[in-house]
């Protein structure tokens, strides 16, 4: 999905700026749809969980706005991007940033851990949206929040788009 593209002309496009992608290294896949990171208002020292994680790139701009007393927690169900953003972690010295291999429908995450809760162009992908939203407010603190960016539709899709090649990844 992709293949070709200049993934930091792709994610300024949908709002990350140029000292952003420059920061996020290897870990841009390209694949986010926006920037949860700046909605989120993010303060240093917060607990930020990212769903759908995939390389790091949004748990490391994270973690470079919460800082050395915050910490932020990716959540993917794919090993493969695990070890790529573990490997990104140790290259970039993200000491408060850690992996977790799980689903975002049940997260691998105490009860009561996260002031945020962000995720990019991921539930979308769900099979079980309110299932997302349970888990996602059972991991934050009273009054955390959430920031998300991601694709909806506001009418059926054609069913010649569902069954296009082209258009998925």
């Amino acid at each position: 999905c992709g293949g070709g593209r200049d993934y930091g002309a792709v994610s300024q496009r949908v709002g990350y700026s140029a000292a952003d992608v420059a920061a996020g290294g290897g870990a841009n896949l390209g694949l986010g749809c926006g920037n949860p990171v700046e909605l989120a208002a993010l303060q240093p020292g917060e607990v930020v969980v990212d769903l759908g994680s995939g390389a790091g790139f949004d748990c490391f701009l994270a973690g470079a706005t919460v800082g050395p007393e915050g910490r932020v927690i990716g959540v993917d169900m794919t090993p493969q991007m695990l070890t790529k953003a573990r490997k990104n972690a140790k290259d970039g010295n993200k000491e408060n940033v850690e992996f977790r291999l799980g689903e975002i429908e049940h997260l691998p995450i105490a009860d009561n851990t996260a002031d945020v809760v962000i995720s990019n162009c991921v539930i979308n992908l769900s099979v079980d949206k309110s299932q997302v939203l349970r888990d996602m407010l059972r991991v934050l603190k009273p009054g955390g929040r959430v920031a998300v960016s991601d694709v909806v539709s506001t009418a059926e899709l054609p069913a010649r788009l569902l069954t296009e090649k082209s258009l998925s990844c």
